[in-house]
């Protein structure tokens, strides 16, 4: 049952249908709406040492690779432009490390450090 109030708005409210002038117009004003479905999320996402221990094995084959050119790029860069090539053997080190490859990534940013700093400090007097 309506309100009285309702249909006194209802009579001032323009109709959709400019065709038809009535006010008891059952679509007046609804929208057709729809909702997406889509797979749940998890709200807990596994730890730092969980996901460690799910991929063990292959975790430190990809990260041996990618500590070696670490390596090579860093040991390279003592050499041959040692702020461009000793901040990506820093780069890879740190991924490297992350991977897996500790020690190989550690003596990558070590080397890379030691030649960045001697680039800029030490080079230009020579």
């Amino acid at each position: 049952m309506e309100d009285k109030k309702d249909t006194k708005i209802r009579g001032y409210l323009p109709s959709p249908n400019t065709d038809v002038d009535s006010p008891d117009y059952p679509s007046d004003y609804r929208e057709e709406t729809a909702a997406e479905i889509a797979a749940p999320v998890p709200l807990a996402r596994p730890t730092f040492q969980e996901r460690s221990k799910s991929d063990q094995g292959t975790r430190t084959e990809a990260g041996t690779g990618m500590g070696w050119a670490a390596l090579i790029l860093s040991i390279l860069s003592l050499f041959v432009m040692p702020i461009l090539f000793g901040a990506a053997g820093i780069v890879l080190g740190f991924v490297a490390r992350r991977r897996g490859a500790e020690g190989l990534g550690s003596w990558a940013i070590g080397i890379g450090a030691i030649s960045i700093i001697v680039g800029i400090f030490i080079l230009p007097f020579f």
